[in-house]
């Protein structure tokens, strides 16, 4: 027994040795090889374990005392929108972050989501991140090809390796188009990019109301709650995750991503945040930017002979607006508003959480409102369905005056008029993809951390990038830039980190060199200069002026805040000097050549990126595909179409969806209702075409076919459908029109039921309600291309 004892007594004290051990071993691992290299593991000739001590126990663990860090991305909302920043939206969580951190306001974006985001969690150029632009319009030149190099590791891996627990809410939309179905490859997927829990969705918007959301690279199902909004489910994701991991695992810090589908279109709140805005914009986008500019100098967010950029040409003047045009764009604005405060307020959650399990002090906090500047997608009018922008559209005030009840709520996949985009923007002139003008790239952002930043309340004013936050976070946990990530040696961060700043808001600023560039628009930027060319409106997709013909303007940024004094002809060789440093960063970064296309870039074989289904005019389909986003599917726009489904009919007839793509705001489903076969088109959520059978399919074994001859003649034309059962035709009628470039950016195509909202109005919605009663066999989508 004694012996025994003895053997316990000495066993224990080996384990506490040997992680002891442990701990002494973290400073010395080699951090910059990650993962960090397992020590070589000894090797014995001892028959008895009793007789040996136990060797240390190889764990990598976060430096001591690195903060948790959380990055939250708001999507689409300007320097201008928030009222930390002097904006007339209430943003109180944003405020008091900002009066207990600091505030930057010379902080900037790539113009862009998805390349935005790349550059945030890689701290390389977005180029270098071969993201030069949205996943969906992904080209085959380097820079653009819509894939990650495995040399541009993401921050989040990097923290995983040095022992973070990881995890990403709401919006990704940077993996490759191609490479989101079932096939994969995921390597770019959430929890293939450094998170070790992922909730959201993949793709660039999401209906907020009925969302496509991805747990890891399941698909599942929203919760079934009353008024259920995504913001508010991937909130509470995010605060379940964080309590759980702080939980169970109090000493190991946590890197929360938390990027929001808002406030990108579609516009979706409940109507009471909406409301809470009533009649505040009724003035106007031109007095909301005169009144908003007067409140950022009185804040001191700007300098005070800071004078306001001018409006665009195309957008009008509130005073020559009719009244119904005000009364819309009003509208319009309210429900932004209501949005992004309905935003800030989750956020808001967030933070109380944190606070709650007492981790708010030691939590890097760095809160970037906007991705870019504010969205002017939404046209000179608005739209009642975003996707009509995607389709060369354009919407009617008279068409969109009947929905104003409606505006933001399920029926709607709103987006508000341009001229809310600039006011939101101020005191910048232009918006969202003008890569060379601040309304475009400048957003304000909050840095939020009471162990490592002592100011309050703190202004920042040295020019910084979002490729800065990812250098910033690993030198706030004293981590090194790896050189090699799973194997693949490194491309050096491009980034410069701000912890410079944190103590001194007078320091000289250290990223002295940036370049811009989307869709053609481009700009330079250079200790206090920048060079910048206007090539194109965000509104303006086709017919673009050729790039060699653009006119260049200089500005000194250090004295002209909002880029209104235009020094080219004062200083040309300043000027020509810039574009030469333009063109060599552009080589250097991968930014050349440009490309400027902007809709023809969403045809992968004009765009030069893999198809996944390429040149195939035949897809075979089975029950239980479904969930699959629309460039992953057989395209079917401008074509004729045939879809020959090999059913099981019960006793008593079958009710359900056969084959549908799309939702409540564009698309097609072929279905059965009352035991009768029915297809309907549905365009743009605008007008409804059905061609419908008046007898029921036999019980057994049936064929039903649908055949859609497309008229030809160019792209969006209409067509004659036929429905045939066991060979006979049952129903035949046209289709008026069809849509000639997408369907949805989130929306899917289904075998056997109809995700999120329903094409046709006479099926139900979800799942459940939509699913085929028989049973499917296979089915068989062949297209055929007509001239």
């Amino acid at each position: 027994m004694k012996r025994s004892f003895t053997r316990i007594i000495s066993t224990t004290v080996a384990v506490l040795a040997g992680l002891a051990t442990t701990v002494s071993a973290q400073a010395t691992f080699d951090r910059t090889t990650l993962p960090i290299q397992e020590p070589e593991r000894p090797k014995y000739s001892e028959l008895d374990v009793r007789n040996v001590e136990t060797p240390p126990f190889f764990e990598v663990k976060a430096p001591e005392k690195a903060p948790n860090v959380v990055i939250v991305l708001i999507d689409d909302i300007g320097f201008g929108g928030p009222s930390t920043f002097g904006g007339p939206i209430q943003t109180p969580t944003l405020d008091r972050l900002a009066a207990a951190g600091l505030s930057y306001n010379n902080f900037h974006t790539t113009a862009l989501c998805s390349p935005t985001r790349n550059a945030l969690k890689t701290g390389r150029n977005h180029h270098t991140a071969n993201t030069g632009s949205i996943m969906e319009s992904s080209t085959g030149f380097p820079g653009n090809t819509g894939q990650v190099p495995n040399s541009v590791a993401p921050l989040a891996e990097m923290l995983r390796l040095n022992g973070y627990s990881t995890g990403a809410f709401g919006k990704w939309h940077e993996t490759a188009a191609w490479e989101t179905s079932v096939s994969g490859p995921f390597d770019r997927w959430p929890t293939h990019q450094g998170f070790d829990k992922f909730y959201g969705f993949i793709g660039g918007e999401t209906d907020q109301w009925f969302p496509l959301i991805y747990d890891g690279v399941t698909r599942v199902t929203p919760p079934h709650t009353e008024g259920y909004h995504f913001t508010v489910d991937m909130t509470d994701q995010a605060i379940g995750w964080v309590k759980a991991q702080q939980s169970m695992t109090p000493d190991k810090p946590f890197f929360v991503y938390y990027a929001t589908g808002a406030v990108h279109a579609p516009h979706h709140v409940p109507r009471e945040w909406a409301d809470k805005y009533k009649g505040q914009f009724d003035a106007g986008w031109d007095e909301v930017r005169a009144e908003t500019i007067a409140r950022q100098k009185k804040m001191g967010v700007i300098p005070a002979d800071t004078e306001l950029g001018p409006k665009p040409e195309d957008i009008k003047d509130w005073d020559a607006l009719s009244a119904d045009e005000r009364r819309l764009f009003s509208r319009q604005a309210e429900v932004f508003a209501g949005f992004l405060e309905q935003t800030d307020h989750a956020v808001g959650r967030l933070v109380a959480a944190i606070e709650d399990i007492g981790e708010m002090d030691n939590t890097l906090f760095i809160y970037i409102a906007g991705d870019n500047g504010t969205s002017a997608e939404g046209g000179f009018v608005g739209m009642y369905n975003e996707m009509t922008y995607f389709n060369n559209v354009t919407e009617k005030v008279e068409d969109l005056l009947p929905l104003i009840d409606e505006w933001g709520g399920p029926y709607t996949f709103p987006h508000m008029a341009a001229g809310w985009a600039v006011a939101f923007d101020s005191p910048f002139s232009w918006t969202k993809q003008v890569a060379s003008d601040f309304g475009g790239t400048r957003n304000g952002m909050i840095i939020h951390w009471p162990e490592g930043i002592k100011e309050k309340g703190g202004l920042r004013t040295q020019f910084s990038h979002v490729i800065d936050i990812a250098p910033t976070i690993l030198e706030a946990a004293t981590l090194p830039e790896p050189k090699s990530v799973n194997g693949t040696p490194q491309t050096p961060i491009e980034g410069t980190s701000l912890l410079y700043t944190f103590a001194d808001a007078r320091a000289p600023e250290r990223h002295t060199t940036q370049y811009f560039e989307m869709f053609g628009n481009r700009a330079i930027y250079r200790d206090g200069w920048l060079a910048r060319t206007l090539h194109r409106a965000p509104w303006q997709t086709i017919d673009m002026p050729p790039l060699e013909s653009d006119t260049w303007d200089l500005y000194n940024v250090r004295e002209d805040f909002s880029l209104t004094n235009n020094l080219a002809a004062e200083h040309p060789e300043k000027l020509a000097e810039l574009q030469a440093l333009f063109m060599s960063e552009g080589e250097k970064y991968n930014v050349l050549p440009i490309d400027d296309r902007v809709i023809e870039r969403m045809n992968p074989a004009l765009a030069g990126r893999p198809d996944l289904l390429g040149d195939r005019t035949s897809l075979t389909l089975y029950d239980g595909m479904d969930g699959m986003l629309e460039n992953t599917f057989m395209n079917v726009k401008n074509r004729s179409k045939t879809i020959t489904a090999e059913l099981e009919i019960p006793e008593g007839g079958a009710n359900g969806v056969i084959l549908a793509q799309g939702g409540r705001f564009g698309g097609w489903c072929l279905y059965m209702k009352d035991g009768k076969p029915v297809y309907t088109y549905n365009f743009l959520g605008l007008e409804r075409f059905t061609v419908a059978s008046d007898t029921e399919v036999p019980v057994g074994a049936a064929t039903v076919v649908l055949d859609f001859v497309y008229d030809g003649g160019g792209l969006g034309k209409g067509g004659m459908a036929t429905l045939s059962v066991n060979g006979e035709t049952v129903a035949e009628g046209r289709i008026g029109k069809t849509q000639p470039l997408i369907f949805s950016a989130d929306e899917t195509a289904d075998v056997g039921l109809d995700n999120q909202t329903p094409v046709a109005e006479d099926i139900g919605i979800g799942r459940d309600e939509t699913r085929f009663s028989g049973k499917i066999h296979k089915i068989t989508l062949d297209v055929k291309d007509v001239k």
